[in-house]
Order: C-alpha cells, then structure tokens, then sequence
C-alpha cells in the first residue's frame, strides 16, 4: 500500500542521514518502525513477563541487595 505524508524538508533530509547510517532506506526505516508499533501483542507479553518476574520476587541475586554506600563505592 502507498502512503502519502506532509513532513518538513529538513526532517526528511536528518532522516534520510538516519537510515543511510543505520545501511536502510528512508521507506524501509519507516516500515520497520509501523510493524514494531503496530505489534503491540509483544508489549503486552513483555509489560506481562516484567509484572510476573516481579510479583514473584524471583532473580538470580537470591535475596542480596546492596546498599546505598555499596552503590556509590568507588575502587
């Protein structure tokens, strides 16, 4: 499908230096960033992952947590 949009000039031109920097075209940049934002089955299950690792209190520090001065140690 084709899809015609009103965008500025200079905006056009700092993307297109986006896509050419990323190895992609302009067009293909956008396609790439509608199927993403479009696919909002893998938010849900990632918002849904993130709430069950923490309900359960589960990870791999196995209750350690370090403290205010741990965090701001220098060595």
């Amino acid at each position: 499908m084709n899809l015609t949009l009103s965008v500025d000039e200079r905006l056009i031109k700092h993307a297109r230096k986006v896509a050419q920097s990323m190895g992609k075209s302009l067009n293909q940049l956008i396609r790439d960033y509608l199927e993403q934002l479009s696919s909002e089955n893998n938010v849900e299950q990632e918002i849904e992952e993130l709430r069950r690792l923490s309900a359960s209190g589960h990870g791999r520090s196995k209750g350690w947590r370090f403290d205010r001065e741990e965090a701001h140690e220098r060595s």
